[in-house]
Formats: C-alpha cells, sequence, structure tokens
C-alpha cells in the first residue's frame, strides 16, 4: 500500500519548517546600519550562529538613507534609525524572528543637523537623538503605534581647545541610565559629558544638577556606557584615546570621574580615535574599538569599585572599528570595520574576556553599527 502523495507532500514541507525553526533557534539575529554613498542601499540583516560564530551573507532588509546608528524599542516591536545625511529619524514596524522591517511612516526630523547616535526609554514614549553638528539633543514622542512626534530640542552651545574638532559644540551620543530617569550626553566639542532629566511622558530634557561633568580638554568625549550593576559608568574619548571610569549617583544623575586609563599601547605613535564602548552581558569586562590602530581594547571591571584593569589590546580583523556589538550571550563579538567594507567575529573568552579573531568575516558596504536582535540573554 502506497502512502498518500498528499501525505508526502505534508511530511516533507512539515520537515522542512521543523529545520528552518531549528536553524533560526540556532541563530542571533543582527540588523546593520550603513553609509549609503557607495553600493550600500540601508539597514542590512545577518544571522550569527551561535555554536561557530559564523555570520550569513547580508541580506538588505530596508531601503533608507545612511542609517548609521540604530535602536530597537524596548518590547522589540520598532526599530529606529538616524538618517544621517538627511537630519531625520526613521521608524520601523519589527520582526525580529524573521527581522523583517517595515516602514511605519515617512521619515520625521531628528531635530537637529547629523544625527549619528539615538534610544529609546524604557517606558517606549520618548526617543532621544544626538545631532552631532549642530550640538543639538532631541526628544521626540513615541506614539502607541510606533510613529514619530514632532521634536523638543536642547541646544548646546560654545567650543573647546581644538580649533580643527572643537570649535562648536557635538554632540555625538545619548545613553540612558539604567531607571531610564537620566539620559547621558557625551559632547565631543565641549568636552563635557551632561546629564538631563527625561519626562518621557512629554518627551522633554531639562538639566540636572550638576549638569555635566568635565572631561580632559581636547579629549573628546564620543561613547558611554553603564556598568551592569548600575553604579558606575565609563566614557571613551575620540581624541583622547582615553576611557574614564566614574562613579554614579542614580538619585540625581551626577557623575564623578574615579579612573582614566589608554585604549592604545603606549608604545603606539600613529594616528588613531576611540569609537565604540561596550560593557558585556556579564557585567565584568569593558570593550572599546580603536580606528587607526584597528583594534579592540579589553578591561576587566572590578566587581566592587567597577575600576577598570587592561587585559588586551587585539587585532579587530579590519579597518576602521567604528562600531561593534556583543551577543546576548556573550560568546561573540561582531565589529562593523567601515573602511574594509567588512563584518568580522572575534569569539570572547567568558573566564577572561580575552578576545580571538576567527576566520569569520562578510562584506558589507561601509558599515558602521552592529545591533542585536534580542536572543539567548546574558550569562
Amino acid at each position: 500500500m502506497h502512502p498518500d502523495p498528499r501525505a508526502r507532500t505534508f511530511l516533507r514541507l512539515l520537515l522542512f519548517l521543523l529545520m528552518t525553526l531549528q536553524a533560526a533557534a540556532a541563530t542571533d539575529l543582527v540588523f546593520v546600519g550603513t553609509y549609503t554613498r557607495t553600493s550600500s542601499r540601508g539597514i542590512y540583516l545577518v544571522r550569527l550562529d551561535r555554536e561557530t560564530g559564523a555570520l550569513s551573507e547580508a541580506t538588505l532588509a530596508a531601503e533608507t538613507a545612511n542609517p548609521s546608528f540604530l535602536t530597537l524599542s524596548p518590547d522589540h516591536k520598532f526599530l529606529y534609525a538616524v538618517s544621517e545625511t538627511e537630519a531625520m529619524a526613521a521608524a520601523f514596524a519589527a520582526d525580529i524572528a524573521t527581522g523583517q522591517l517595515r516602514p511605519l511612516e515617512a521619515p520625521q526630523s531628528s531635530g537637529g543637523a547629523a544625527p549619528c547616535h539615538l534610544v529609546v526609554d524604557p517606558t517606549q514614549r520618548a526617543l532621544v537623538i544626538a545631532n552631532y553638528h549642530t550640538g543639538i539633543v532631541a526628544a521626540i514622542p513615541i506614539r502607541p503605534d510606533g510613529r514619530l512626534g514632532a521634536p523638543n530640542v536642547v541646544a548646546h552651545s560654545g567650543h573647546s581647545v581644538n580649533p580643527e574638532r572643537q570649535s562648536s559644540p557635538h554632540v555625538h551620543s545619548v545613553t540612558l541610565s539604567p531607571d531610564g530617569r537620566f539620559v547621558i550626553v557625551c559632547d565631543l566639542g565641549l568636552d563635557r559629558i551632561f546629564t538631563y532629566a527625561l519626562d518621557a511622558g512629554r518627551a522633554a530634557l531639562s538639566p540636572a544638577s550638576p549638569p555635566f561633568a568635565a572631561t580632559v580638554l581636547g579629549s573628546g568625549p564620543r561613547h558611554f556606557a553603564f556598568g551592569r550593576n548600575g553604579r558606575q559608568g565609563y566614557a571613551l574619548t575620540e581624541m583622547g584615546n582615553t576611557v574614564t571610569a566614574y562613579d554614579y549617583e542614580a538619585a540625581t544623575g551626577k557623575l564623578t570621574p574615579r579612573q582614566t586609563l589608554p585604549t592604545l599601547p603606549a608604545e603606539f605613535k600613529g594616528a588613531s580615535t576611540g569609537a565604540e564602548i561596550r560593557v558585556h552581558p556579564n557585567g565584568r569586562f569593558l570593550y572599546t574599538s580603536n580606528r587607526g590602530h584597528d583594534s579592540i581594547a579589553v578591561f576587566a571591571i572590578d566587581g566592587t569599585t567597577g575600576l577598570l584593569t587592561p587585559v588586551q589590546i587585539t587585532p579587530c580583523g579590519g579597518k576602521n572599528p567604528r562600531n561593534f556589538a556583543l551577543s546576548p550571550d556573550g560568546r561573540w563579538l561582531v565589529c562593523a570595520n567601515q573602511n574594509s567594507d567588512t563584518l568580522t567575529v572575534l569569539q570572547v573568552d567568558p573566564a577572561s574576556g580575552r578576545l580571538k579573531l576567527t576566520p569569520h568575516s562578510i562584506a558589507v558596504a561601509l558599515p558602521v553599527c552592529v545591533l542585536f536582535a534580542p536572543g539567548t540573554g546574558p550569562l
């Protein structure tokens, strides 16, 4: 007796679906922001194999101009991107199971020029954007359907000591405090790290007291990251090539510097600038990238004091590592190498935090942002 052909077809389809689901379950989904001035067309999608660290080929997830930084909403239903050359912010409905992105509306004003960084508050009522060229921090209302309202802005003024890089304010990043009450704003042009209280319901910012922490003149603070315990924070300087550990007061948003370390080897005399800073999901290690030296610096975080100890400075496998991110399980680091048009993968030793470059690398034109969708979760 021969099986029904329809039953055989159904069984084959079922087997294919099960194999597809199993493959998807063993991978992490990664969105990649790019500059679109060459062959890139916008936001790309790749998958990282959790066991081997291998990356799939990049596929286009959404066509948009120069999406230089990306973020997901806390419920993971929406993805937001800044369009750097267009001074706009784009909103997408996101399906993190498939990686599909659907534009919600035409891109909206970012509130300033050259937006370069953004973050969504925990209540999903406000999107905060750093606008580099105009020194403007914008808070934009988020509607329940994920669409964006009109920006409310705070403008910085003044200058610092470097006439070429610091003749005016340059807001480079916006980082939410762990409780979502404050926004930490790095201004490269002023050598200051500002703290603003965030009223998410009104999408409004107001200066904290004290309003800022000064950095070394000419150092150019770029990006900031909080430690996992929320009591310390870390600032990377672009021009100074240093990382500074701060004590953080959750009640007031005050930052107090405790320690500053170089991110480059002492013997290196070439040109290099700091780019990205990340804390490992287990909270024990901190990573920064060096553009020019083309490396990742690794630091151990003291669990009690939050102070840093240098561990390693290792090649990133490409040129100009503008951005990188750690996988949700903390086993892999994916680096966006802008000037070599590559994504490279480094394996993370969970005990020491040390990195080992893998052979896994794929081509992506001008990659400048790596965003993991939620996956296995922290260690």
